[in-house]
């Protein structure tokens, strides 16, 4: 008895095994508008791209607005106003990696909204901004 599968066995094994590597980054893959509608959901109401922008550029309880990293229009890469890093643009027009991964979406706001608002952003806050960045072509 030989202790490794048959050809056939193998073959499934192989099959199956590419199957999982070609499935693996869908799984986690969204598209900002999937993400847009989870945050309508949580908020129960309708985002509106107008108050996002407002929200975006207005300066909250701290001393810096969303727009202090990112620009009045984040279509183009942003500078960390302390470390002085790159940040690749927000709008997902101009950066199709933003707002494809529920995590990495709620990891930022945490961060950010608790640097700009001194609090964790509501869902309505968060749908206001994704939906203003959406119309940024």
């Amino acid at each position: 008895m030989s202790i490794f599968p048959s050809p056939s066995v193998t073959r499934l094994l192989q099959v199956l095994a590419l199957a999982l590597v070609a499935a693996a980054p869908c799984v986690h893959a969204e598209t900002s508008e999937q993400i847009l509608d989870q945050y309508r959901t949580q908020a129960g109401t309708a985002p509106d791209p107008s108050r996002g922008q407002q929200f975006f550029t207005s300066k909250h309880d701290h001393e810096w607005s969303c727009s202090s990293c990112h620009g009045d229009k984040p279509v183009q890469t942003g500078k960390h106003v302390v470390t002085g890093k790159s940040i690749g643009p927000l709008a997902p027009a101009f950066n199709q990696e933003r707002f494809t991964n529920t995590a990495k979406v709620e990891k930022w706001f945490r961060r950010n909204c608790n640097d700009v608002v001194g609090r964790e952003c509501t869902p309505a806050e968060k749908a206001d901004v994704i939906s203003w960045l959406l119309t940024l072509k």
